[in-house]
């Protein structure tokens, strides 16, 4: 396992985006819920065939990352990088794999504002196993988030092949409706966000379950508040869908307040984040 930050050319992470990456918080120097992104990535690695890290070397390159960048003290983005190594020309991986793991580090001021959201015409490939995995292919979503940008949004949602509601762009979804709240099913080609894994074990424990499901857009459309989550946003509020105004800021104070005593005690008590959602 390689930690040489340097990517050649031959690198097949650059060339054929062959590997996995895993985006964590770190406040105050501490990474946010390491244990269970390093669980998200190794399951990632038995799906793709690729040997998984070492905890020991993950964290020593996120550590790393953290104090090149100078940001030990801020609130940062830390993206903990694996790719299949280099492998020349084509398709086929070498018989012998040395794959490269490195991690870079950005300051992450948390989103002042709401975010508005557009339903983009990208489709999210649900019948992809890459779907529910953070592979370094990520030019739908890239693609999905420039149509939302160009419509005025902050933020896409993406729809599967089926037409039914799968992701942000960048988050997992949730939303309110009838004093109910939903997200999507993981079998709609959505990613077993770390946040959203929190939100449905907390809320169960509340006794306000998170349905999960397979639904339309009908179903957002219909929705009195809605909210993106990830690692490095928490729970963020949506104030507008397509231009129709809501009001999400009390369903994400609630969110919020649910999942952040199980982000803080992630260290402690992994499994609580780690185990697949149920």
């Amino acid at each position: 396992m390689s930690l040489d930050g340097a990517v050649p050319w031959d690198d097949r992470g650059l060339t054929l985006g062959d590997g996995l990456f895993e985006t964590l918080l770190a406040r105050g120097g501490q990474l946010v819920a390491f244990e269970a992104h390093l669980a998200r990535l190794v399951a990632g690695c038995g799906v793709l065939g690729l040997p998984a890290p070492e905890a020991a070397a993950a964290r020593q390159a996120c550590e790393a990352a953290l104090a090149e960048a100078g940001l030990g003290a801020a609130r940062a983005a830390v993206r903990l990088t694996l790719t299949a190594g280099s492998g020349g020309r084509g398709l086929d991986r070498p018989p012998s794999l040395a794959p490269r793991l490195f991690a870079t580090a950005a300051a992450a001021p948390r989103p002042a504002t709401p975010a508005r959201l557009a339903i983009a015409a990208t489709r999210r490939n649900d019948a992809s196993p890459a779907a529910r995995l953070k592979t370094l292919a990520y030019l739908d979503n890239i693609l999905a988030r420039r149509e939302a940008q160009a419509a005025g949004a902050d933020e896409a949602v993406m729809l599967n092949t089926r037409g039914e509601v799968a992701c942000a762009a960048v988050a997992n979804l949730i939303w309110r409706r009838d004093g109910r709240l939903f997200t999507p099913a993981l079998g709609c080609g959505v990613l077993d966000g770390i946040v959203r894994r929190g939100l449905l074990a907390a809320a169960r424990d509340a006794g306000e379950a998170i349905a999960e499901v397979a639904v339309g857009r009908a179903a957002l459309d219909a929705a009195d508040a809605i909210v993106l989550t990830n690692s490095l946003v928490g729970v963020r509020p949506v104030d507008a869908l397509d231009g129709r105004a809501l009001q999400s800021g009390e369903l994400a104070e609630t969110l919020a307040r649910l999942v952040e005593p199980l982000i803080q005690g992630a260290s402690a008590d992994p499994d609580r984040l780690s185990s697949p959602s149920r």
